[in-house]
């Protein structure tokens, strides 16, 4: 039996189906914490059937960064070996938490992250042309910053060692936080792997709110995260300066 302490965390905001998604969770008799995103539609009454759950309000929507931030702080906090992250919108199988679990204890690597283009796609048959495309730019940047030959750089579905999470300082409570984390991971020298999971997506027409639906301004946000990231890096400035210009930010 596997002595590790592990947590599974759901970041929440308004999803429909949550209780069906925390239900299939518990099933592995693993801790499980929601962090509640400032919901407005009521979903915490329904938990009340589910029970021996941890879980975190926000009393406004502060972002989907910042429930994983929190979700990192209570793992920490609460003396957990692993965290494992998955999203409450449907389009991560619960069941596929049984991947992560069989890879604990980690020897060959500190974050364990989903890949849902692991595989060819058939772009715009099963992901959106649009996210497919931003993501595919963004992971391309990454790999040549890191050389970490990610996939898939947003991906929520992830399990890490908490040892390691330990060492970051996240600040970023948007949706461009992953960002952050994979720079702050190879500054750090974590190691990283990729595992396949299912690429789902429920409505190909859903997008983002704000100003974020516009791609382009979604485009800069992310380049902008990155660039930030690199600047923190105190030594080998030149060295820094020149990849940035290489990747023509």
């Amino acid at each position: 039996m596997n002595k590790n302490k592990i947590l599974i965390a759901i970041p929440v905001f308004n999803e429909m189906d949550v209780s069906n998604i925390i239900q299939r969770v518990k099933s592995f008799s693993i801790d499980v914490l929601v962090v509640d995103d400032g919901s407005t539609n009521g979903f915490t009454k329904d938990l009340g059937n589910v029970g021996n759950l941890h879980i975190l309000t926000h009393t406004r929507n502060l972002g989907y960064g910042k429930t994983i931030i929190d979700a990192f702080t209570f793992a920490a906090k609460n003396g957990y070996d692993y965290l494992l992250t998955i999203d409450s919108d449907g389009q991560h199988e619960p069941e596929e938490i049984l991947l992560f679990l069989r890879e604990i204890p980690f020897y060959d690597c500190d974050i364990l992250s989903g890949s849902r283009y692991f595989f060819p796609t058939k772009v715009g048959k099963e992901a959106p042309l649009e996210r497919y495309r931003i993501n595919r730019e963004i992971t391309g940047i990454l790999n040549r910053i890191m050389g970490f030959n990610l996939t898939d750089s947003f991906c929520g579905f992830k399990a890490y060692k908490v040892e390691k999470l330990r060492l970051m300082h996240l600040t970023e409570s948007g949706y461009g936080m992953p960002l952050q984390l994979w720079i702050q991971a190879w500054k750090l020298g974590l190691r990283v792997r990729e595992i396949p999971v299912k690429l789902i997506y429920k409505d190909l027409t859903k997008r983002f709110k704000g100003i974020l639906e516009d791609p382009n301004t979604r485009l800069r946000y992310y380049k902008n995260i990155i660039e930030e990231e690199l600047a923190g890096i105190e030594q080998n400035g030149a060295a820094v300066w020149g990849m940035k210009k290489k990747l023509r930010f």
